[in-house]
């Protein structure tokens, strides 16, 4: 949920903790969003402050949980002694905004784009979407390629066998919650639940579901598109079909969507951005070509999602 995207071309950290093993939860971001002050701050006191626990009505662990989910998912950024709330999320989250009640369907997607289309303190999140091609896999069979590749990543950072276990665990289950067993905070819903993106075929064994997403909206794939474009080439006015549907950090990928319905959502930008996208396919070549886009421009991109 940043603002209108910046260009993230600095060094990919390791990060694989701070949720404290508590998948997203539905209210979790606007629970947070709704402690902090009208100029958008909240004090990093504030957090570990016993009274605040308590307004949060949640256990201490849980409250770390929801302060790094806030950050991962791009709501706030640390600014000193403060977090700052970002301005999309105050347009999306504010009482009266478009989604003041974190229930419209755009909000999870947007999520699940920070995490799993960026790196930041989320890892396992950008390896799982990105790299994992597997028709089906359990979380034991992913451990060590995701060591492997934090490794190649960060050769320096220490990593045990249980952090990547438990990284895992929790990233599977914010998509794939458990069905049966557990505390009763494992059948509350998880924010990315709703998604579609990943199924538990059999117990302990997981397949994404890849093709068209009917939730996705096409304001949020045209916005994650612009930011994929920014981050992977940046000075190009031009995107291959290829690169936008198999590249790392891709729409295609991060969204699981099949080539088909990424031509269809490609050739309907045109009309959606005014002819600021426009998708073209001549002699074999298909790729878009953008003209340059304002911030209101993907601002309105983002607020057509939530129509």
């Amino acid at each position: 949920m940043k603002n209108a995207i910046p260009n993230r071309s600095r060094k990919t950290s390791v990060h694989f903790s701070g949720h404290e093993t508590f998948p997203l939860r539905q209210m979790w971001l606007k629970k947070l969003f709704d402690q902090c002050t009208n100029g958008g701050l909240l004090p990093k006191s504030y957090l570990s402050d016993a009274k605040a626990i308590a307004e949060f009505g949640v256990g201490k662990n849980m409250v770390a949980s929801i302060r790094h989910w806030a950050l991962a998912c791009g709501v706030m950024f640390e600014d000193g002694d403060n977090f700052r709330i970002r301005n999309l999320a105050i347009e999306i989250l504010s009482d009266g905004g478009l989604d003041p009640y974190a229930e419209h369907p755009s909000t999870p997607w947007l999520a699940h784009w920070q995490l799993a289309g960026h790196c930041f303190r989320s890892t396992t999140w950008r390896w799982l979407f990105n790299h994992v091609t597997a028709p089906t896999f359990t979380r034991q069979e992913l451990e060590d390629p995701l060591a492997n590749y934090a490794r190649e990543l960060d050769p320096k950072h220490r990593l045990s066998a249980s952090t990547i276990s438990r990284d895992l665990e929790t990233c599977l289950r914010s998509y794939a919650p458990r069905a049966a067993g557990g505390s009763p905070e494992d059948f509350a819903e998880p924010l990315l639940g709703e998604l579609g993106l990943l199924q538990e075929v059999h117990k302990g064994q997981y397949a994404f579901r890849r093709g068209p997403k009917a939730s996705l909206h096409d304001g949020i794939f045209a916005y994650a598109l612009i930011d994929f474009w920014n981050n992977k080439a940046e000075g190009q006015s031009s995107l291959a079909f290829e690169t936008i549907a198999y590249a790392e950090g891709s729409p295609g990928r991060v969204f699981k969507l099949d080539e088909e319905s990424i031509a269809q959502r490609l050739i309907a930008l045109s009309d959606f951005t005014g002819g600021k996208l426009e998708w073209t396919d001549s002699a074999g070549l298909r790729q878009v070509h953008r003209k340059e886009l304002s911030k209101d421009d993907i601002k309105n991109m983002i607020r057509h999602a939530y129509d």
